[in-house]
């Protein structure tokens, strides 16, 4: 049981900081980039490829004995944008203004770098409850650093959190950070104190 619960903790941890996709292995940049201008539109995002990395991730365990080594990229795809247009149709019914706001991105999640590459490297050599895990974890680790960049650009790019005002009156917003070269500076900074964080945990742990 103490094993098991250790293992989950290692997935989450693995997500979340040490194979974290977006500071660490530096998958799926363009959604990041893109949308992270806000935080509403970051969780958005998050959460779609969460659900779409825990489901696909699912079913591709389930299969994995079944597909034949040389289509499986291709049914790899099949299952991801299966489950991404349920996302897509679930925003445009229930959240549509997410799902405007977001456009094209949604659909772009079939060929996200992250959702392709835990299907490779993960769901088709694990078990489905392992699989699942790994897509939850891999997903919150996503979100994360999706808030963490979309705090920062829309709270100085704006003056907002969720479009709600935070900073003092006569706050002059930074349009940089809405532009393309604002979320480098951003994503750069947020890679940079991972790194620092990470290097000095290894450096404590040999001494």
């Amino acid at each position: 049981m103490k094993s098991d619960l250790k293992s989950v903790g290692s997935r989450f941890s693995d997500g979340l900081i040490f194979q974290n996709p977006v500071t660490v292995l530096l998958l799926g940049m363009c959604p990041v980039m893109a949308v992270s201008v806000s935080v509403f539109n970051g969780i958005g995002m998050g959460l779609s490829a969460t659900f779409v990395l825990i489901f696909s991730n699912t079913v591709i365990s389930l299969l994995r004995k079944f597909i034949p080594e040389n289509v499986r990229i291709a049914a790899y795809i099949v299952v991801i944008a299966t489950f991404v247009t349920i996302v897509d149709m679930l925003l445009q019914a229930f959240f549509p203004q997410l799902s405007k706001s977001l456009g094209l991105f949604i659909p772009l999640i079939v060929v996200n770098c992250i959702i392709l590459a835990r299907a490779e490297a993960f769901a088709r050599v694990n078990g489905v409850f392992n699989s699942a895990l790994d897509g939850l974890a891999m997903g919150i680790g996503f979100t994360a650093a999706l808030i963490a960049m979309s705090v920062v650009r829309e709270a100085l790019g704006a003056g907002t959190l969720l479009g709600v005002p935070v900073m003092p009156p006569g706050f002059r917003p930074a349009l940089l950070m809405g532009l393309a070269p604002g979320g480098f500076i951003t994503l750069g900074f947020i890679i940079a104190a991972m790194q620092w964080a990470l290097n000095r945990r290894k450096r404590k742990g040999k001494l």
